[in-house]
């Protein structure tokens, strides 16, 4: 049976053709010879470091933020291995953007690295599905490393009112205006909010969660009182310790 695949994957050529703007570089050096998991905050800019380390037709990109091939994919995980095979000997890499959305992958992954060449360069904003939920973590097939907003030795003529102000993640830094910046941290958090915390289940009402949020930013670096985080939040100790 022939599969009609539509756009589901693109070459990173192609993705870098898109860039609008020059990226600062990072220190995060990736490997190019072996299987690795990305995991960084929403925003983070695991998807461009990639495109920036990866910059050849070779690697297959396959990104579950695009609803018809997760949906396509959780109805039949060995589709991976059905577009892996009609690739051929044109790829080497195979890139999985958001892996946590279908931990049920990892497997195909693991058995694809024991019988096949390819590498295997698996992103997501969460390890915690991935870790609560038992998913098959390659055991030591696949490196791990971390990649968080921008840092100190990363930025040129750094501003710390900027910082303190707005923070560090990168997108932050392509965009001008107050209102702009102030749309974009607020879309930040409502997606954090839904596609991290409802969508996860880590909690079932988000409003107490969205109070702690800001009683947490306005106690960063303090001396953590869990009692008069609860008060400010209108929850018990125990859910402010969760």
């Amino acid at each position: 049976m022939a599969y009609n695949y539509g756009v589901v994957s693109e070459d990173l050529a192609t993705v870098n053709s898109k860039k609008k703007h020059a990226e600062l570089q990072r220190f995060l050096k990736l490997p190019k010879n072996q299987s690795f998991f990305l995991f960084g905050p929403r925003g983070s800019g695991k998807s461009t470091l990639i495109n920036n380390t990866f910059n050849n037709s070779k690697t297959m990109l396959l990104n579950l933020l695009d609803p018809v091939l997760e949906e396509r994919l959780i109805r039949n995980p060995r589709l991976l291995i059905e577009m892996i095979n009609a690739a051929g000997k044109s790829i080497n890499h195979v890139f999985i953007d958001e892996v946590q959305k279908i931990p049920k992958l990892l497997d195909l992954v693991h058995l694809l690295i024991e019988t096949t060449s390819l590498k295997f360069i698996l992103t997501g904003s969460s390890a915690r599905k991935l870790k609560h939920g038992g998913a098959n973590l390659l055991a030591g097939r696949a490196f791990v490393y971390n990649l968080h907003p921008f840092s100190f030795f990363e930025l040129n003529n750094l501003s710390l009112k900027q910082v303190l102000e707005w923070g560090l993640l990168p997108k932050i830094f392509h965009l001008r205006s107050r209102d702009e910046k102030t749309r974009f941290l607020q879309s930040y958090a409502y997606t954090y909010l839904k596609e991290e915390i409802w969508a996860e289940q880590f909690i079932k009402n988000l409003d107490p969660f969205r109070y702690f949020l800001e009683v947490a930013a306005q106690m960063n670096g303090k001396v953590l009182n869990f009692s008069n985080v609860a008060r400010e939040t209108g929850v018990d100790d125990k859910t402010v310790k969760n």
